[in-house]
């Protein structure tokens, strides 16, 4: 009786290989074996790299470090003002640059959506913006906000509004320049994603609003935003996520005098780029990524579960 099992044990993994090697999706596993490896070894080490640092002590440039534990994270969630500051900056420059977005987008997507003449000249007129690099569009913004030459200044003054016009790269206006162009440099996703699937609504179900009597509020409420609602919501979590880890167009917008302007437009990954490369802590640098890559998962996480609530409930 104790004999059975063992046999029946030792016949199963041969019985294993025998159904591998005979398997139709044996070569096709395979060939996409080194890649999947490979992708997993470029995603994963960086990653698992920078946690294992964030717990170091270590000199940007030597290669050794000191074991420090949570030293890192507790000095910047417990003791460092700067951190916090440069948090709420970038919280409200994402959720600032965010809602103007969706509104110009969405605006947009439905003008574009609209039957006439010219329309797809339009369109691609509309996505201009998205287009070009992004070291373009902040020479092209500087001269237009330049104090002394800019277009913005001499069209103030001419049409009379005020004999003094704001210092648009000044300490007072330059984080809000910066949202404005970040606005403008990015909106195009939100708009082309948007149309995309505005093109798909049937219009029937336009016609029969019109004939209930709805107008183009009632239409756009009732019809229009349940029906992109679940491109809409994928907008949203892209946009946030990567308005929120912006680093770019604000580091060429006023990032590069730190200390002088770059203060006010220092968010959270300017904030980092800062201690690595500034103050040469990559320990710290390391543990301020983690921090931001934490609050984006733990937001993520509400988000989705905010979204599959409503969903249960439509």
């Amino acid at each position: 009786m104790s004999v059975l099992p063992r046999a029946s044990l030792s016949v199963q993994p041969a019985g294993l290989v025998m159904r591998i090697r005979t398997s139709r999706d044996l070569p096709g596993v395979i060939l996409v074996l080194p890649a999947v490896l490979t992708l997993t070894a470029l995603l994963g080490y960086p990653v698992l790299y920078n946690l294992w640092l964030g717990f170091q002590q270590k000199h940007t440039i030597q290669p050794v470090g000191t074991w420090v534990g949570l030293q890192n994270y507790a000095f910047f969630l417990l003791n460092d003002r700067q951190f916090w500051d440069s948090f709420w900056l970038g919280l409200l420059y994402a959720i600032v640059t965010v809602v103007a977005q969706l509104v110009l987008g969405i605006g947009a997507a439905l003008l574009l959506n609209e039957d006439f003449k010219g329309r797809m000249l339009v369109r691609g007129v509309a996505l201009f913006p998205y287009m070009i690099p992004i070291t373009l569009s902040v020479i092209i913004w500087r001269w237009v906000f330049n104090n002394q030459y800019g277009i913005a200044n001499h069209l103030i003054v001419g049409t009379g509004i005020t004999a003094r016009p704001p210092l648009w790269l000044g300490p007072d206006w330059i984080f809000w320049t910066l949202c404005m162009i970040s606005v403008w440099t990015f909106f195009p996703f939100v708009l082309i994603s948007i149309l995309a699937r505005l093109q798909t609504v049937p219009p029937e179900l336009y016609d029969a609003a019109k004939v209930d009597g709805a107008g183009a509020v009632g239409r756009f409420i009732h019809i229009t935003l349940p029906q992109i609602q679940t491109v809409l919501f994928i907008v949203i979590l892209l946009r946030s996520v990567w308005m929120f880890t912006k680093f770019d167009i604000v580091w060429m917008w006023g990032g590069q005098s730190y200390g002088g302007l770059g203060e006010f437009v220092r968010i959270l990954p300017m904030y980092t780029y800062h201690r690595i490369f500034g103050l040469f802590q990559a320990g710290e640098g390391a543990a301020l990524a983690n921090i931001m890559f934490f609050m984006l998962l733990v937001a993520a996480y509400f988000y989705f579960r905010y979204f599959q609530t409503d969903e249960a409930h439509a």
